[in-house]
């Protein structure tokens, strides 16, 4: 009957099951319910790793080409991308990539770049090898395997750390052909704490989730039944029991590990050295689902009950177990309300008997009749406490217990929100007021899950524009790439032609210059010479111009001779009339007057002969003259003559100035011409480092475009991912009605 437990312990277990029978479907339930939500979050964590990876293996592949693996790049952008990585994957202590030598060129660790992996059969390299084995490569998700660097490394998301290492490892293709790998490392004990979530356990005291290796492809070597997962009992953080660190004390031995019950513990029964059942029926039936009395022995040799599955994650080569398990003792040890009512009420039922008899037996001193008074009270008790336990208790507990049931559905994460508790069966009482307010709360938590619902077809609707949008954008910005990429090209070649214009320009300039200096020293020779003739000119005007007016001097003085003569022929005449009258006066007198009449007729004579030389002179004054207006007048043509060669000189001084100076407007025009040229190149030059500038930013662009098609799959995965958490639990369509009760 206690099978393997022996009288002495299963008799406790054996009286707990029976009392709570009646629950084993629940039991069956609840640990349905763990291990398939536990498989599933298995199955979505690693998903989301790969998709870090997939997202970083695009942004590789799509921008950098092969020879980064061979370190002769730039690898700003690479860290920007793998940091970028590294912080959106929160369990990841490392990422890095290798190249087709199985070198680690890049990493987040920088003391890992340079480490070689060598064929061998421990740590990573049989994860590489069969990463490589297709010529393209495949993805591997290769592990658990001890790895000293996980621990030098350090934990990032767990509270417990040490050497067990996943390795995802995700193959780069170039042209066809595996090149090299990246790999994101994440310690193993992020799977304890997926599986355990101690604030969820529902048998805190003994529960313990843990996985094993059901069957290994990489890794003959690796035994079924080999831990991959930290226990439970393994830390002595776990106060209920004996943990793993110190040694579970059986009676076949003490169970212990040294570090850590990954890849050390081995699932077998201490009694018989085998696979103990829950585990050994796992892996030959793929589940195992077993909760009735007496359980199974563990590697504790503790009678536990539960559910184990195998499954596989994906890219994993390996197929895993996982079990779901509880103490037989813990799981039954509940007490229903109606069983603690029952047996106090028996104990007043004995005590009213007890103290009933007591009473008449002092009072009538009849033994029969205080026995059968103590019998009837018994029976009468026990009648009524039946009664009570069949009307009453027994309600109350099958009220809780389908409220119980409800909550249930919910509590791992997938349920039926459409379903309602009928509260018409339930008295009004507080089951009554609990089940309204359950009914309230799952009325609350449809309407908060239809609206995340409809949020996520809005987000998907927006996120295939966006796509759609994107994939427009990226199309035209290849073909402006490929415009500017020919307008670069342009450039380049303006820039040569340029640079020979300038070379020409600089010889021009320079034959120029050599020109410019002979013209200019042969102007200056002429411009002295001829500053040389206008300053005599100068001279030769000046003395001119003193000549004239002398001569001018010496006509005004002839105006004053011309008056004297005047003067003299008016005195010769009126001396020639008194000499004349003299001589008439004389005859007059007669001989008295000849004497007279003499010197009258000389002063005549003089008279005559001072107006003939006062003529001859007048004669030779009009001929002076004439010759002095000749002269001058020839004078004044030669001045004039002077003054058109003097402004000639001037002329022809400012011809030479000019001449001198276009010379210079020449040169400087030369210069300016070689200096906008200079200018022009300078400006190409800078075009061109600008034009080399934009050309980066529309690979960036294109880059940034490709990273927003990578964000844009990321958000629509992020919305599949809501839409099938929202898709485990059946709602209620908007149209239709709510008031379903439950089945």
């Amino acid at each position: 009957m206690f099978d393997w437990l022996g009288w002495k312990k299963g008799w406790p277990l054996w009286r707990s099951y029976r009392l709570n029978v009646h629950i084993k479907e629940d039991v069956e339930q609840i640990f349905e319910g763990i291990a398939e939500t536990r498989r599933q979050l298995l199955m979505d964590w690693a998903d989301e790793q790969w998709d870090h990876l997939d997202r970083l293996l695009q942004q590789v592949q799509s921008h950098w080409p092969q020879d980064v693996l061979q370190g002769s790049q730039s690898l700003s952008k690479l860290s920007m991308w793998f940091k970028g990585s590294y912080a959106r994957a929160k369990d990841c202590t490392e990422i890095f990539m290798m190249n087709e030598q199985n070198e680690v060129v890049f990493s987040t660790y920088a003391k890992h770049i340079g480490k070689v992996y060598s064929n061998t059969e421990e740590g990573f390299e049989p994860g590489i090898r069969y990463a490589r084995a297709d010529i393209k490569g495949r993805k591997c998700l290769y592990g658990p395997y001890s790895d000293p660097l996980t621990l030098e490394i350090g934990a990032r998301s767990s509270s417990f750390h040490d050497d067990v290492t996943l390795m995802f490892v995700a193959p780069i293709v170039h042209e066809g052909r595996y090149v090299g790998a990246l790999c994101s490392r994440i310690p193993n004990d992020v799977l304890g704490d997926l599986i355990q979530r101690e604030s969820g356990h529902i048998y805190p005291d003994s529960g313990d989730n843990y996985i094993f290796m059901a069957e290994s492809t990489i890794r003959p070597h690796l035994l079924p039944g080999t831990a991959l997962s930290r226990s439970r009992f393994e830390d002595r953080t776990f106060t209920h029991g004996e943990n793993l660190k110190d040694g579970v004390t059986t009676e076949w031995g003490t169970v212990s590990v040294k570090e850590h019950t990954e890849l050390e513990l081995l699932f077998t029964d201490p009694s018989t050295g085998k696979l103990h059942p829950g585990v050994e029926n796992t892996i030959q039936h793929g589940s195992n689902l077993f909760v009735a009395f007496p359980g199974y022995s563990d590697y504790r040799h503790i009678p536990v009950i539960g559910k184990g599955i195998t499954f596989q994650l994906p890219h994993c080569p390996d197929r895993w177990g996982m079990m779901c398990e509880g103490d037989l003792e813990e799981v039954y040890q509940v007490r229903n309300i109606g069983w603690r009512q029952f047996k106090l009420h028996s104990l007043w039922i004995m005590l009213s008997a007890i103290l009933g008899a007591v009473l008449v037996y002092v009072l009538s001193g009849n033994g029969w009749s205080a026995g059968a008074i103590a019998a009837f009270n018994l029976i009468c008790g026990f009648f009524a406490a039946s009664q009570l336990q069949r009307r009453q208790y027994r309600r109350v507990h099958e009220d809780m217990r389908r409220i119980s049931r409800f909550i249930r559905i919910n509590a791992e994460g997938k349920g039926d929100l459409t379903q309602r508790l009928d509260t018409s069966t339930f008295a009004q009482d507080e089951t009554g007021e609990l089940a309204k307010w359950i009914n309230n709360m799952i009325d609350s938590l449809e309407a908060i899950m239809l609206k995340v619902q409809l949020a996520t077809v809005d987000v998907m609707d927006n996120q295939i524009q966006m796509r759609t949008s994107t994939e427009t954008t990226q199309g035209t910005t290849e073909r402006v790439n490929r415009k500017l990429s020919f307008m670069i090209q342009g450039i380049r070649t303006q820039l040569e032609d340029l640079d020979q214009a300038k070379i020409a320009a600089d010889h021009m300039r320079h034959t120029l210059h050599q020109l410019e200096a002979s013209a200019t020293a042969q102007i200056q020779v002429a411009q002295q010479e001829v500053e040389r003739i206008g300053d005599k000119m100068v001279q030769i005007s000046g003395a001119v111009s003193d000549t004239n007016r002398t001569i001018l001097s010496f006509i005004d003085t002839m105006q004053d001779i011309y008056r004297a003569l005047a003067v003299i022929n008016e005195i010769s005449a009126q001396t020639n009339l008194l000499a004349l009258n003299a001589s008439i006066e004389a005859a007059h007198v007669g001989e008295h007057g000849r004497g007279f009449a003499i010197v009258a007729g000389e002063i005549r004579k003089l008279a005559e002969l001072s107006r003939s030389s006062t003529e001859d002179i007048h004669h030779i004054l009009s001929k002076i003259s004439t010759a002095a207006n000749t002269a001058s007048q020839s004078i004044r043509e030669g001045d004039q003559v002077l003054t058109e060669g003097t402004t000639l000189v001037q002329a022809a001084s400012q011809l030479l100035q000019s001449a001198t100076a276009e010379d210079a407007e020449r040169t400087q025009v030369v210069d300016e011409v070689v200096m906008l040229m200079e200018n022009i190149a300078a400006i190409s030059h800078q075009n061109r480092s600008t034009s080399a500038e934009v050309e980066t930013e529309m690979r960036e662009l294109l880059h940034d475009m490709l990273q927003v098609q990578h964000s844009s799959r990321d958000v629509e995965v992020i919305t599949l991912f809501l839409q099938q958490v929202v898709g485990q639990f059946q709602l209620t369509h908007p149209q239709t009605n709510t008031g379903i009760s439950e089945s």
